[in-house]
């Protein structure tokens, strides 16, 4: 039990080190993870009864040659692609977020910085390692988090196109 209070300790240092900014980037980076995780498990749990259901209601269907029957065949496609693509301009949008909010925490660690060398000179050493700290520290966390989602982002993207792809396979016309 003492080891994980201590981690959490630790945790709680660490964002009081890089300021308020990166209390944002830690909300940021939970609203983007429970995304890319409620995607994930959408390809797991959900996507394949969403294939079946669609494959059954096209081979319900007698007629698969008309030019209505193409234009069915695409709105399945599409109905199925609109749900498995779901969310994922809002995982790209906080992906883009992040970097930027480092950057605010940098720019507000700056100025703590040169609000000490105003008040005190360039004589205090410490108080203005803690204001670079300030700033270094959300733009880290900030472009650490936009990696691992950029990964995870292009991930959900070609699992969209190559299923979308194979659903197009599946529901042939003849």
């Amino acid at each position: 039990m003492p080891r994980q209070l201590a981690f959490f300790e630790d945790l709680r240092n660490f964002l009081y080190s890089g300021g308020d900014v990166l209390w944002l980037i830690l909300i940021v980076a939970i609203c983007l993870w429970c995304l890319i995780i409620e995607r994930l498990l959408f390809f797991r749990q959900n996507y394949p009864a969403l294939r079946d259901s669609c494959l059954e209601r096209w081979e319900a269907r007698e007629d698969k040659k008309s030019t209505y029957a193409i234009f069915i065949r695409q709105a399945l496609i599409s109905e199925v692609f609109m749900q498995m693509n779901r969310s994922v301009s809002t995982i790209k949008v906080l992906i883009t977020l992040c970097p930027l909010l480092g950057l605010l925490g940098t720019v507000t660690g700056m100025i703590h910085v040169f609000d000490v060398m105003a008040v005190t000179g360039t004589g205090n050493a410490r108080a203005m390692a803690s204001g670079v700290s300030q700033a270094t520290i959300p733009t880290m966390a900030g472009m650490v988090i936009a990696i691992a989602g950029l990964y995870f982002s292009k991930l959900i993207e070609e699992r969209v196109s190559d299923e979308s792809h194979h659903l197009a396979d599946l529901l042939k016309y003849h």
